[in-house]
């Protein structure tokens, strides 16, 4: 699959971005180019082939089956036999809507997209970075990771409270631990924003099998249930009541000053096409929605509990030797949850799934390094303070 849609890609010229998990890949670029293939067939099928072919009279001249093909093409048929006289209102859009189902598919990615460059935080480069590094040679992979570093740095910098406000420190404590406020300022705009998108995605799948049953005017939510149903008692696949292959079409033709009616027996191979592409799509939308479910309720655990991003940091603290004594641990805690904040670890998760658990811990170890280097400064830039203070107290006696 990674190949098939990589070529599509790289035929339309299209880059992948990495500022997304596997489970939003399979949304917006796995789902969409299967719905545009399916697009490409139909479409073939019915511009270049015969979507329908109708039993005429005999009297009927080669003008009139080409007409009587065409009238019947354009204007809906019923179902077989004559006791169901349900009318078929689809097959002539089915191109159209599976191009809508596409752009469905692809708006919560083109809206996280949108949204996650008002973060400061540059999420498609510092992915797209720690990825390539580990197929660095080393020396190039210790610059990038440092690089990575110094640019993650900067970018929670970015996103830190400047203004002396009296409330900012109840604020802070209330987006950390309760996870109460949203914003940038608050250091959870990128979780709040990512998890919108995975609701939306969500929303989508399932919303799409409520839309088809209204467009196909069948019972569509039930009938993956009624495939298995039909494969387990193995009954006979011939007939097909949501995608007949022979239909009734009924139409009139005025000669002179008469009206003369005809009904003619149809058959749709275009059918075949979209019974098979239907009963596929709704396996594949059930599969989607679970998933995405699952993702999103994985990462809505791992990201809304302070306990869960401590011990994420904390496993690659360990991992790379940066603590041992109970004061690092503390101190561990302080820097997930005041330096990286929820966007910081959300990053670094991001890094994770795109690359390898390696990268993480040498990215998490260095911003350890600088966290601590800027906590030592703040302690040396204070003790200097307080001495300046009891100096100028002492000349003032």
């Amino acid at each position: 699959m990674d190949s098939i849609i990589g070529s599509v890609g790289r035929v339309a010229n299209v880059k992948v971005r990495n500022d997304d998990d596997l489970n939003d890949r399979v949304n917006h670029l796995y789902t969409t180019g299967i719905l545009i293939i399916f697009t490409v067939v139909v479409s073939a099928r019915q511009y270049v082939g015969d979507p329908i072919r109708c039993w005429c009279p005999a009297q009927f001249t080669g003008a009139h089956v080409d007409y009587t093909n065409n009238i019947c093409w354009i204007s809906n048929t019923t179902m077989c036999p004559w006791t169901m006289e349900n009318e078929l209102t689809y097959y002539q859009w089915v191109p159209v809507m599976l191009l809508i189902q596409a752009l469905m598919f692809y708006i919560p990615c083109i809206m996280w997209r949108l949204l996650n460059g008002q973060s400061g935080i540059n999420v498609d480069r510092i992915v797209s970075l720690a990825s390539d590094a580990q197929y660095e040679a080393p020396e190039i992979r210790i610059r990038t990771i440092k690089f990575v570093v110094r640019h993650i740095d900067r970018c929670l910098d970015n996103q830190r409270e400047s203004r002396p406000r009296c409330c900012v420190t109840l604020l802070h404590i209330l987006s950390a631990k309760l996870s109460l406020l949203c914003g940038r300022r608050y250091g959870n705009y990128l979780v709040a924003t990512y998890l919108a998108m995975k609701v939306l995605y969500i929303s989508n799948a399932i919303g799409q099998l409520f839309m088809l049953n209204a467009f196909l005017a069948t019972e569509y939510n039930l009938y993956g249930f009624e495939v298995l149903e039909d494969l387990i008692e193995e009954h006979d696949w011939t007939a097909s009541r949501r995608f007949p292959r022979v239909t009734m079409c009924d139409f009139d033709i005025r000669q002179m000053s008469n009206n003369h009616h005809y009904t003619v027996q149809c058959v749709l191979p275009i059918n075949l096409f979209n019974e098979k592409i239907y009963i596929f799509l709704w396996f594949w939308l059930v599969f989607v929605a679970v998933v995405t479910c699952y993702s999103f309720l994985s990462w809505l655990w791992h990201m809304m509990f302070p306990s869960s991003r401590t011990h994420y940091i904390r496993k690659f603290l360990k991992i790379m030797d940066r603590i041992s004594s109970g004061p690092d641990k503390k101190l561990a805690t302080r820097f997930t949850m005041e330096y990286l904040r929820h966007d910081g670890v959300f990053t670094l998760r991001l890094v994770g799934k795109n690359s390898s658990d390696i990268v993480v811990a040498e990215i998490v170890s260095g911003l350890w390094d600088l966290y601590r280097s800027k906590k030592s400064i703040q302690i040396r830039n204070a003790a200097a303070l307080q001495a300046n203070g009891h100096d100028s107290e002492g000349d003032d006696v």
